[in-house]
């Protein structure tokens, strides 16, 4: 498809998948990043203000915790303060090519993740849209989730919904849930147009934030890992709840005349 094309596909479906843009070396650095990044997590101490953004995964039992040195991580959050490889590859020319295309030349960085679902532990991602949890209004982020290895039904690729971004937002609860939970307790949702989305390693998927999507339990031997970042451009605006942050500092990933970040301030737009 042309980039015009894409961006149709994308406004029309919801989704879009970028083929192949990593190196094999990319990739292999990125997997020596992970391993450090747990061996990073297990001299977190229970006080350190660190430990907060490195999850473990919540429904693994003791046993299977004890049984390895490392911690066994759902995800990190915030990977660009503990990591110069995860902070680079959100700003990938390949990758930052195509979010231009749907979202235009200034580009600001909402959340930068790694999801680490364990080996036959990782949990189930209920369905939700993005956009329910995050306080940027309006609702129309792009998420990117980037296979750092192979996607499969087996490991719990993400599913979604073509065109639920139309539906407008809605509410969902607590994303997630133990193996043998269902992607959804709901009634009221159309799945007859439920997609899997399986990835090579080195590809990646964008979807709107408002795009219903989940993913199944890992049941394969071997991790399956994920970096997200989720993009924004300076027409959407931070809308705290009450009590909340009033201001909100993002890096810009490009554009906006040369600026490395911009504050946030509740209910108005980034000075261009």
């Amino acid at each position: 498809m042309t980039p015009d094309q894409q961006r149709v596909f994308f406004e029309d479906q919801g989704y879009l998948v970028l083929e192949d843009f990593l190196s094999a070396e990319e990739i292999a650095t990125c997997d020596t990043e992970i391993e450090r990044l747990h061996g990073f997590a297990a001299t977190l101490s229970e006080d350190d203000p660190n430990r907060k953004n490195f999850q473990l995964e919540p429904y693994a039992d003791a046993d299977t915790r004890q049984a390895t040195d490392k911690p066994l991580l759902r995800k990190i959050e915030e990977t660009r303060d503990y990591s110069d490889v995860f902070r680079d590859l959100a700003a990938h020319p390949k990758l930052i090519d195509m979010v231009r295309v749907l979202l235009g030349d200034d580009l600001l960085l909402f959340r930068s993740t790694l999801m680490l679902k364990p080996a036959l532990h990782g949990s189930v991602h209920v369905f939700h849209q993005d956009s329910a949890y995050w306080p940027m209004k309006p609702p129309s982020l792009v998420t990117v989730s980037i296979a750092l290895s192979d996607s499969s039904a087996e490991n719990g690729c993400i599913q979604v919904i073509p065109e639920s971004h139309k539906w407008g937002l809605q509410d969902w609860g607590l994303i997630a849930q133990d193996k043998d939970k269902p992607l959804t307790e709901r009634d009221d949702l159309d799945l007859s147009r439920l997609t899997q989305v399986p990835l090579k390693t080195g590809s990646a998927l964008m979807f709107h934030s408002l795009v219903v999507h989940g993913s199944g339990p890992n049941n394969s031997p071997n991790p399956r890992h994920t970096a997200l970042y989720a993009y924004f451009p300076p027409t959407v605006t931070y809308s705290p709840s009450t009590g909340g942050p009033a201001e909100k500092t993002v890096p810009v990933i490009h554009g906006l005349e040369g600026a490395t970040e911009i504050t946030l301030r509740a209910g108005v737009e980034p000075n261009r």
